[in-house]
């Protein structure tokens, strides 16, 4: 199973669709789409595991909210992720997840067998989702699948071109 070690997400309006290339370990790239309707089912999973390990003390929306906004202020702009002429190019028809206490794992495949691995902690997964947001703003797409404490954020304003976020 590979894995990918590094990502560039971007929304890609002729396509309507999210493009992920990704750098993979042993020095190659992917290039995989996502449509809409994968990501309406997938998010909500993503929140859920989050939410999951939140601080029983605090008010689960409040710790959400400002454990975001932590994310966004940490959001830094790098180089993007080039895809090569030799990489696969793949439309994601099913994702797995597989969370643990501290990390979460999620497998991006399709039914003739391509398959990528992209294991997340927290922290990271949260940046990820912030920039999942921008593009979905970007896209124009309806907002109803993301919590309050996500909808609810100002977007990150440091980032250069918001179609193409890392």
């Amino acid at each position: 199973m590979r894995e990918l070690q590094r990502l560039t997400t971007e929304y890609v309006e002729t396509e309507d669709r999210v493009r992920i290339s990704g750098e993979l370990a042993a020095n190659g790239t992917v290039v995989m789409w996502l449509s809409q309707r994968l990501l309406v089912r997938l998010l909500p999973h993503l929140f859920l595991w989050l939410e999951k390990q939140s601080d029983a003390n605090i008010p689960m929306e409040i710790e959400q909210s400002f454990a975001q906004e932590a994310v966004k202020a940490e959001l830094n702009t790098e180089a993007p992720v080039q895809s090569l002429p030799e990489s696969q190019e793949w439309l994601v028809e099913a994702v797995d997840l597989t969370p643990n206490e501290n990390m979460l794992s999620i497998r991006f495949r399709t039914e003739n067998g391509n398959q990528e691995t992209l294991r997340l902690q927290a922290f990271a997964l949260r940046q990820w989702l912030e920039i999942i947001h921008s593009l979905w703003r970007l896209a124009e797409w309806p907002f109803d699948v993301w919590p309050e404490w996500i909808a609810s954020n100002k977007p990150a304003s440091k980032h250069g071109d918001p179609a193409k976020l890392h």
